[in-house]
């Protein structure tokens, strides 16, 4: 679709009017129709808007001209899984893994290796190839490429070993000491639990990344322990296989 197709679609099944997307980007409605008609697009300032309120790219608003990656990681990016800026806006270049609220959740290159390797090998990748196909691919990314300028001097690193500090602290029985966290976005990982009550209840965002890890119980067995923490809470529970039958173990309030 072009740009005035993508707009009157994306308007008209948020259920706006063109006056009430007008309000809302700061614009007349005749500007709005002439987006709609095609005689005009949007400027840079207003496609940012448009951006934050559909929760789209700006490359999606114009049409998707560009097939779009990750510059963190090399995964193929589509809207629902962009990263977000600090005030909301989707950020085209990066995945909801790799930026989540303004913030780059890795500095390690070793460490983003290891994570994407397991959801790579498959029929088409042996966990040799995969690594070796990472190794050169990530060097190129706009984000390695720029780290120095990017980083945030070890403030992220320095946040998650705090939550680790605290996670181990807990001393969770059957519980390994956790030594690394990942970022995990919410709808991959919001489980719904049992409450004494009789009651299911879940406690994450669907659109909120977080951070945390899976780890094989001191107890053998066929359960896991999923450990997930952010600026406001601890989550610790345990499941089968694919997050069977969850248990929530412990919820504290930072």
């Amino acid at each position: 679709m072009n740009t005035q197709a993508v707009i009157h679609k994306l308007r008209t099944d948020m259920g706006l009017s063109q006056d009430e997307l007008a309000e809302k980007v700061f614009v007349t409605r005749q500007a709005v129709s002439r987006w709609e008609n095609g005689d005009t697009v949007p400027n840079t300032d207003t496609l940012k808007l448009l951006s934050r309120l559909f929760n789209v790219s700006i490359n999606t608003l114009l049409g998707s001209p560009q097939k779009l990656i990750c510059q963190c990681c090399g995964m193929p990016l589509e809207d629902s899984i962009i990263g977000k800026d600090e005030d909301g806006t989707p950020n085209e270049h990066y995945c909801q893994w790799c930026y989540a609220d303004g913030t780059y959740t890795y500095s390690d290159m070793d460490d983003l290796i290891d994570v994407c390797v397991g959801n790579m090998v498959g029929d088409n990748f042996t966990e040799e190839q995969a690594r070796a196909y990472l190794k050169q691919t990530l060097p190129q990314l706009d984000y390695w490429k720029r780290y120095e300028e990017l980083s945030d001097n070890g403030q992220f690193e320095a946040f998650k070993k705090q939550l680790m500090e605290e996670i181990n602290a807990l001393h969770v029985d059957g519980l390994p000491k956790v030594e690394r966290l990942n970022a995990l976005v919410g709808s991959f990982v919001n489980l719904e639990y049992l409450l004494p009550s009789g009651m299911k209840a879940k406690f994450l965002n669907d659109k909120t990344t977080y951070l945390g890890n899976q780890l094989e119980s001191e107890f053998g067995g066929e359960r896991c322990f999923g450990v997930l923490a952010c600026m406001d809470f601890i989550l610790i529970c345990t499941y089968e296989k694919d997050g069977v039958n969850p248990e929530l173990v412990l919820y504290k309030k930072r």
